[in-house]
């Protein structure tokens, strides 16, 4: 992989905290249930290859969850989808992610990569979040919660290098939530989905598909 995206990949993360109570950062904190090899360092090596391209879209979730990025470092993207080989620029995994019976999948992972293959943007399109930091409850690793205000405003360096390292890509955000922070920030989106999530399939297609 180009030696750019690597560096972009770490000044993206050099932005976010380690180590907070709530807060796990797929790049630099090391999870318990993260299997043999699959540590920080791999997870920002396949950032780095995510980034790898001249992107047209950037869509913008609100922040990791348990079931895709705490163990892919790639948002909307879930172990399993990985082990396929189905993520652009990423080879087939020959190992697991977590320690997990199963490979983690996401639904909404499978959702928002099946609809950009089918859009024929897969390869044109960087998946990213408003928070790039995964908010769980403190007694569970295995869940999501909604952020906090104060722990939003941690993503805001990452989400506006981002933007300017791919000035030309349109940003288009995922759900209300995400929709919210972004506005917040005070980054102009090119337009807003619906999230995949609970039954939202066929209305995040056909907006990302009225968008393009």
């Amino acid at each position: 992989m180009p030696s750019s995206s690597l560096s972009l990949a770490r000044s993206l993360v050099a932005t976010l905290p380690s180590g907070k109570a709530g807060l796990f950062n797929p790049w630099a904190d090391h999870c318990p249930h993260d299997a043999e090899g699959n540590g920080p360092a791999a997870k920002l090596a396949r950032l780095a290859a995510h980034l790898d391209c001249k992107p047209e879209f950037i869509l913008a979730g609100e922040a990791p969850g348990y079931q895709g990025c705490r163990y892919s470092g790639i948002a909307f993207t879930s172990e399993r989808l990985l082990g396929e080989g189905a993520i652009p620029r990423i080879a087939a995994l020959s190992d697991r992610l977590s320690t997990r019976r199963l490979p983690f999948s996401e639904p909404s992972a499978t959702i928002v990569w099946k609809t950009l293959y089918r859009l024929g943007i897969a390869e044109r399109t960087i998946l990213w979040n408003a928070m790039q930091l995964h908010p769980h409850r403190a007694d569970d690793l295995w869940s999501n919660r909604t952020p906090k205000p104060e722990e939003i405003e941690l993503g805001e360096p990452a989400m506006r290098l981002l933007i300017a390292a791919f000035p030309q890509a349109r940003i288009v955000a995922v759900g209300k939530k995400a929709e919210g922070l972004l506005s917040d920030m005070g980054v102009k989106v090119t337009g807003a989905v619906r999230h995949p999530a609970n039954g939202g399939a066929a209305e995040f297609s056909r907006g990302l598909q009225a968008l393009i």
